[in-house]
């Protein structure tokens, strides 16, 4: 699974670990990312979210009974 944001594209970036004599290696640095449902086009999807995203108000998360047939 890609470690994307699916509202802002988020990915990971590179950059390095500098230890206490300056000896550098590279590393990776992840986005936060959740699980989440939203509600999307009226249905429900799950979607890979940042947590910046989820902050900021720019998805709009499903209850768990949103998307159920009532009876």
């Amino acid at each position: 699974m890609s470690q994307v944001c699916d509202i802002c594209g988020k990915r990971p970036m590179t950059g390095f670990n500098v230890s206490h004599a300056h000896n550098k290696t590279k590393r990776r640095f992840m986005p936060n990312l959740q699980r989440v449902r939203v509600i999307e086009n009226g249905a429900v999807r799950r979607k890979q979210v940042c947590t910046k995203c989820l902050k900021a108000g720019k998805v709009v998360k499903a209850s768990r009974t949103s998307g159920r047939p009532t009876k």
